[in-house]
């Protein structure tokens, strides 16, 4: 049917948009399957397509359609088994699923069905590596016992029933011989994207468990720093108590340099933290999707997670709350002490400029003084010659009084000299002005 009307351009990237939502979809799982999944860290500055230049080696190698230039995700049916690739942010995953379980699930994994040459040259490092058996419930009571013994080394359990009781999950989250953990999905009547959907949220709650982890050893190691950095800092506030005013300057250095350290590591350790935080919620809406029912005798996902990794992230919260805490202590700190050198500055300053003001007034006093010894000298000397000429006019016959002479003199010459000199000073300072 042809549009009655025309839309106005789209958006260029509505349709991306749009099909976001619909990417990445669980693959249809049927029992009895066996499922091999890798995650793994790319190496540090490697180039974001390493992991899908693996998956187009492997998909040339064995035959099948590559994938799309810069795709994040992939999905394909490659004949002996269905492979499955998605890359995240910190990590990139692989699923391999093969139809059909031998009689011990976990003896022949998925992962024997790919080339091994190829597995040990995946880029990066692994962080999860999984193996999951799909199997019918023959409706048989469980024998958990049996299924710890012949499929998880005799180790404790791990389960629940999952999604509304079609389903029961059983793991040890332990890492065995072969550098795997292993997952049992026993299944009663899942639907086939319901099996996809569930087995791919349990492999999720293993790894965001793991990537959550990342932060623990970052926590561990910055303890002690930041308690030497703690009591760094208590020191130097303590010596702000009692300083005298030479040694604030030196206190002020130390805060600056212990600032920075803090800043520094804040910068190094803020993603993991705040990653860390993301990935435990993670888990816990995991945990939330699959809606785990209590069987009698077996710890329930959520239990252990809550008993063994809600610890490790309160230690992770804890440290950063520590870190961010200490940064603003040192604030403060910088700033009350930078307020205390301003100050003490400003005093030292007035005082200097007080000193200043006196030497020019002392200096001003001298020079008035010198001024009038000058015209007192200058005056002598000048009425010294108009003596000799008075006298010389006398003794030359004329009406001249020398003494006379010399008394009217003293004052004009001392106030033409006086003047004299206030006009020349007067004339220098607004030169120097």
């Amino acid at each position: 049917m042809s549009a009655r009307f025309h839309l106005p351009a789209w958006h260029a990237q509505r349709v991306e948009l749009n099909d976001e939502v619909h990417a990445r979809p669980p693959e249809a799982l049927v029992a009895p399957a066996s499922i091999s999944y890798l995650a793994l860290i790319p190496p540090e500055g490697a180039p974001s397509d390493q992991s899908l230049d693996a998956v187009r080696d492997l998909v040339r190698r064995v035959g099948g359609p590559a994938p799309a230039p810069g795709a994040s995700h992939y999905s394909t049916d490659l004949g002996a088994f269905r492979l499955k690739w998605e890359r995240h942010t910190e990590f990139s995953r692989f699923m391999v699923i093969v139809p059909g379980v031998a009689p011990d699930p976990f003896a022949r994994t998925a992962m024997d069905a790919v080339p091994a040459d190829w597995v040990a040259a995946l880029p990066g490092r692994v962080i999860v590596a999984a193996h999951a058996a799909l199997l019918h419930d023959d409706g048989a009571p469980l024998d958990l016992a049996g299924i710890a013994e012949r499929c998880f080394a005799g180790n404790d359990l791990v389960g629940a029933e999952v999604s509304g009781g079609r389903a029961t999950a059983i793991t040890d989250f332990r890492i065995h011989g072969d550098g795997f953990s292993r997952f049992m999905l026993l299944d009663r009547g899942m639907g086939r994207r319901q099996a996809g959907r569930v087995l791919q949220r349990l492999l999720e709650v293993d790894t965001y468990r793991i990537m959550a982890l990342l932060a623990l050893p970052v926590a561990r190691a910055l303890s002690p720093l930041l308690s030497a950095q703690e009591r760094e800092l208590a020191d130097v506030t303590g010596a702000l108590v009692a300083c005298a005013e030479n040694d604030e300057p030196v206190l002020l250095d130390r805060l600056t340099r212990l600032a920075a350290e803090i800043e520094s590591a804040e910068a190094r350790n803020r993603y993991r933290f705040s990653a860390a935080r993301a990935y435990y919620e993670l888990v816990q809406r995991r945990i939330d999707d699959v809606r785990e029912g209590r069987i009698e005798g077996l710890q329930t996902m959520r239990e252990f997670t809550e008993r063994r990794l809600a610890p490790a992230m309160n230690t992770v919260r804890d440290v950063a709350r520590r870190q961010e805490l200490l940064s603003q202590r040192v604030a403060r700190a910088t700033q009350l002490l930078s307020t205390r050198v301003d100050l003490t500055r400003e005093r030292q300053n007035q005082a200097l400029l007080a000193s200043m003001d006196r030497r020019a007034q002392l200096q001003l006093r001298l020079q008035q003084t010198v001024e009038g010894l000058s015209v007192a000298a200058i005056t002598y000397y000048v009425v010294g010659l108009i003596a000799y000429v008075a006298k010389a006019l006398a003794d030359g016959g004329l009406a001249v009084q020398p003494g006379l002479v010399v008394g009217i003199a003293v004052p004009v010459v001392a106030a033409a000299v006086f003047a004299g000199m206030r006009r020349l000073r007067r004339h220098m300072e607004h030169d120097g002005a």
